[in-house]
């Protein structure tokens, strides 16, 4: 056959197999196989694992979160990004998997040119560590754009202050259809069947003193205590304060 004819067969077209078995095609798959079935290459040699990667396999892009040094996750940071709320710019937006509710401290939801007439009211009720509830000043609903996603997203607007100008609790994080690390800080959404990679906001990694204070604070647990009282400032582990309350612990 010629280049000419060759060239001129569709591409849809697939050839047989040269053993009778029709055509073929890939086909995305993952097994996940126990350890048992993991054979080593010999009986002595014992397979070290230290060094491996987590793979998400995530159609049709893969994910891999490598293991950082332990130099490099020895941090207490929280992952804060920066973003548009409304178009307007935003920074110190905290992603907390620990809280359930997105929140937005009411001097913030001032700052935007927002009033009490805007605000829609609710029966959600705020409960911090002690239990103690308190009630939420109403709800709003604005257009949050991270990277290069946007999505219509519900904050609670608490009278307490916070280290944070945002919170995304579970409600955004699933919504949005992301994985935060903390330890990696980024985290991995999709945009619509692509993966997206979003940074932390290191330039508040910078300016803020509270920040640096977890960054210089070493991991407690792994630790072996021998003694009757475990002093933290020995960590430089700052107070911990609750969500929507102006105290700290």
């Amino acid at each position: 056959m010629s280049k000419g004819e060759n060239s001129g067969k569709s591409r849809d077209q697939q050839q047989p197999d040269p053993k009778g078995k029709g055509p073929s095609a890939d086909v995305n798959i993952v097994f996940m196989l126990s350890m048992e079935f993991l054979a080593s290459s010999s009986d002595d040699e014992e397979v070290d694992f230290s060094d491996q990667i987590a793979q998400l396999a995530l159609d049709p892009m893969t994910v891999i979160f490598e293991k950082p040094a332990d130099n490099e996750r020895q941090h207490l940071k929280a992952l804060f990004v920066k973003g548009r709320v409304d178009g307007q710019p935003m920074t110190k937006i905290l992603v907390d998997g620990g809280a359930t509710i997105n929140i937005k401290p009411y001097a913030v939801y001032r700052k935007l040119g927002k009033g009490d007439q805007d605000l829609t009211k609710t029966d959600m009720m705020l409960k911090d560590f002690e239990g103690n509830v308190s009630p939420i000043k109403g709800a709003i609903c604005v257009e949050l754009t991270i990277s290069s996603k946007t999505l219509l997203t519900t904050f609670f607007v608490i009278s307490g202050k916070g280290a944070y100008n945002l919170l995304l609790g579970r409600d955004w994080i699933h919504t949005n259809c992301c994985i935060p690390s903390t330890m990696h800080q980024c985290f991995v959404q999709w945009v619509g069947d692509k993966i997206e990679i979003v940074p932390g906001d290191s330039s508040y990694v910078i300016a803020s003193a509270e920040t640096d204070t977890y960054e210089r604070t070493r991991c407690i647990s792994r630790e072996i205590w021998e003694k009757d009282f475990l002093k933290v400032a020995d960590y430089e582990i700052p107070l911990i304060q609750a969500v929507g309350s102006d105290e700290e612990f």
